[in-house]
């Protein structure tokens, strides 16, 4: 304790006191010596260091850590009005967690220089969650009701897993939704990502980090979950951590049901027929995942990891669909059903090699070398049965739709970081990424005693993409001004084969990819960053693949394989203001996007056929909002706002097409402490109306629920998720265009779930519980 009139600036480094390595995210707080109150506080950085400054006459010092004792400083020496404190050391808490007092959480939102981390453990709705849902509550996220990702509202985002490329977040078959809520650490969010990144995605890069234990002895934790509609999982998570070696291990096994309500118009403008179609579906899933890994510390220096994971679906989907047909007054003139049954499997693996090389000379000079290998398959069946109920023209007849669908991809990384001293740095590296995919469809009718495939609907197809990135990046990075620049080479060479009929998309370009960065501290607690890159969106592998959707054989959805690549120049300008308990976050970007690809819909025969198409030119002009808000120890409140206002040019089929929109969206997250170690969160979310090159998305605005009851003193956790509360997210579309008129509505409903995790050895119990995915 001490007495003092003249403003100080306090500042240290907290470090673990047996490896001597920096805490990020320690809880600083600085409190009043004669009624513990609150004077301010902070969490320390990548490098465990914090700064403080107070006016306060009588004051202590409070630092914590979960699992570290915590730490009381109440002697200072003041010099030139600052304090100094230096290494500050937390020991490890050797008891269990019966004796562990939680001295502070990590908040739930991080600014950096090039990013925001998201941390997933504040986010109580998470309970049962998949990890599709857990980016839905992203600052800057969005995830509509088909798991398609967006940022800051648009497409083209880059999903990486620890940094690196996955098989996991392919878009077939929802892979991503194999991780759960449990698994992940947190969510970085890049919207203008240095060279050092792959260059793909042009709106941004989001980057999972999966949790990897280090506490050291056996920690571990069981999950389990039941809910409404079926959502029942049992989820185990181990690790063993010794001064050699680390262990650890999750593994999960649920079953799942997705029902959704539906309907579609398709009207001929010219002769005035409508196609209605309304009906449900459910799908049905048993999931089994494993991922097992171990890091070998060779030395100090030198770190060995290996890591594998392997999960495997069992799909059931049934679909009911009315149909009924109009004539142009309107006038019934056949009715007919359509009923589905689809069964698929869907093994997916992965494994990797790591080598990570420190230096004595520096703390933050590194080398760093990955291989990657991993597999995803789709093995599945359709068959669809139309039943005439009324009318002459009412169909009739069955279909089969065969997928055999195979991807594996091979990534090779190697990165290096080199501090010429505290202020500058160089990072340079490069990445090998192969794909290799073959898809073999096909289409049949029943006719009478076998099934005859359609030549026009079946086929092969072969995708091969060869990605050779190398790029270097320099960083000097003073008291109050930042600035590190970076370029990026990549060479893509890409190919695609329709086998029967021998067609063949071939594409090899290279691309110059720049990036800028500054930062300048105006004040202690108030930032200017700005930044400047240029990305690409090359074809994803979905919107390339010609297999014909028929669940509705009116509403055909297919791929494109001659797609050719889009580009985004992006440039950021952002301020950030941090006085406890306010943290405010405001930007103001532009984006300038070619060859944008578009969901393009062609009519004939009453029959829509979408198809993605590179139509023109995007400008996006957009502010952006963030607040977090602590006015009580008990009570935070989290704000996210974004707005942009495009500009579309282009051409498709020789028309012209101009036209000016805007689209925003926002969510409010308030959080309360309650008695008896009870948390409570509800979080409400709104998504505008915006529109497209032919179409109009409708908005809407809905809200999740999460209750969280700690007992035996944080070793049990019950959890308690409410995800759209009022059954409000729905996805509804309009196409208005001279000769034809489609719309598409679609609603997943309320899913209720519970939770409880227990937490054995030195770890804790999980803050949520496992989903699959939506």
């Amino acid at each position: 304790m001490i007495a003092q009139n003249a403003p100080v600036k306090i500042s240290g480094k907290v470090i673990e006191g047996t490896s001597q390595q920096a805490l990020e995210y320690a809880t600083v707080k600085l409190l009043h010596a004669q009624n513990d109150q609150l004077i301010t506080g902070t969490t320390t950085a990548a490098d465990g260091t914090f700064t403080l400054e107070t006016e306060a006459a009588d004051y202590y010092l409070e630092i914590g850590f979960i699992g570290f004792m915590a730490k009381t400083i109440k002697d200072f020496k003041i010099t030139n009005g600052s304090v100094e404190l230096g290494n500050i050391a937390l020991s490890e808490d050797t008891e269990t967690l019966d004796e562990v007092v939680v001295q502070g959480e990590k908040s739930q939102t991080v600014f950096k220089l090039d990013k925001r981390v998201f941390n997933v453990g504040q986010d109580l709705s998470s309970t049962g969650a998949s990890a599709l849902e857990v980016l839905n509550n992203v600052p800057s996220v969005t995830v509509n009701i088909e798991g398609q990702i967006r940022l800051r509202g648009s497409a083209g985002v880059q999903i990486l897993i620890d940094g690196k490329p996955s098989v996991l977040t392919s878009e077939q078959g929802n892979a991503l939704g194999t991780l759960t809520a449990d698994m992940i650490e947190s969510i970085e969010v890049i919207t203008n990502p240095s060279a050092k990144y792959e260059a793909s995605g042009t709106s941004g890069i989001i980057n999972i980090i999966l949790k990897k234990e280090e506490k050291r002895g056996l920690n571990g934790s069981v999950t389990l979950n039941t809910g409404v509609p079926n959502n029942h999982s049992l989820g185990f998570s181990v690790n063993n951590r010794t001064e050699k070696f680390n262990l650890f291990s999750q593994l999960g096994v649920g079953h799942r049901t997705f029902p959704e309500q539906y309907k579609n118009i398709n009207r001929n403008l010219a002769d005035s027929t409508t196609i209605n179609s309304g009906g449900e579906s459910e799908k049905n899933e048993t999931f089994f995942n494993v991922i097992l890994g171990t890091d070998y510390h060779i030395n100090p220096q030198n770190v060995l990891s290996l890591t594998g994971s392997f999960a495997y679906e069992l799909e059931t989907e049934y679909s009911d669909t009315d149909f009924s047909a109009l004539d142009r007054s309107n006038t019934l003139t056949s009715q007919w059903n359509r009923n589905e049954v689809t069964e698929a499997t869907n093994p997916k693996y992965q494994y990797e090699l790591q080598y990570k090389k420190n230096f004595e000379r520096h703390e933050d000079q590194m080398l760093l070398f990955s291989a990657i290998g991993s597999f995803f398959g789709k093995d599945q069946s359709s068959e669809f049965e139309n039943t005439p109920l009324s009318g002459e023209e009412a169909l009739s007849g069955r279909q089969l739709t065969q997928n055999n669908f195979q991807q594996g991809e091979y990534t090779f990384k190697l990165d290096y970081t080199h501090p010429f001293s505290d202020r500058i740095t160089l990072e340079t590296g490069a990445q090998y990424l192969i794909t290799d995919v073959s898809n073999d469809y096909a289409i049949s009718n029943w006719a009478d005693v076998r099934w005859v495939e359609i030549p026009e609907l079946t086929n092969v197809f072969d995708y091969n993409q060869k990605v050779l990135g190398v790029y270097g990046t320099g960083a000097f990075e003073g008291d109050k001004f930042g600035v590190k620049l970076g370029l990026r080479l990549e060479n893509t060479d890409l190919s695609t084969l329709l086998v029967d009929g021998n067609q063949a998309n071939n594409q090899n370009f290279t691309n110059l990819f720049p990036t800028v960065h500054t930062s300048y501290k105006v004040l202690d607690n108030f930032s200017m960053q700005a930044g400047y890159s240029r990305r690409i969106s090359r074809p994803r592998l979905f919107d390339l693949n010609p297999f014909f959707n028929i669940r509705n054989n009116f509403a055909i959805s297919t791929g494109n394989p001659e797609l050719m690549p889009e580009y985004t120049d992006s440039y950021e300008v952002n301020g950030i203001f941090d006085q406890w308990p306010v943290s405010l976050n405001a930007a103001v970007y532009y984006r300038y996007t070619t060859d944008v690809v578009e969901e393009v819909a062609t009519f004939e025969d009453n029959i829509s056929i979408t198809m993605p198409v590179n139509v023109g030119t995007n400008q996006a002009t957009g502010v952006e909002f963030n607040a977090k808000y602590d006015p009580t120890n008990w009570w935070s409140l989290n704000g996210d706002f974004n707005y942009n206002y495009f500009q579309r040019e282009g051409t498709f089929e020789t028309t012209e097409f101009d036209f000016k929109a805007n689209q925003w969206s926002a969510r409010m997250t308030t959080k309360f402490k309650l008695p008896a170690s009870i948390d409570l969160e509800m979080t409400g979310n709104y998504q505008s109306a915006y529109q497209t090159f032919q179409s109009k998305v409708s908005g809407y605005l809905f809200a999740d629920l999460g209750v969280r009851k700690k007992i035996m003193k944080g070793k049990t956790i019950v959890n308690l998720s409410v995800r759209d509360v009022f059954a409000s997210r729905i996805f509804e579309s309009e196409t208005i265009q001279p000769s034809f008129y489609l719309y598409d509505y679609r609603l997943r409903g309320r899913f209720v779930t519970v939770g409880i995790s227990y937490g054995f050895g030195k770890g804790e119990a999980m803050e949520f519980s496992g989903q699959k995915r939506f």
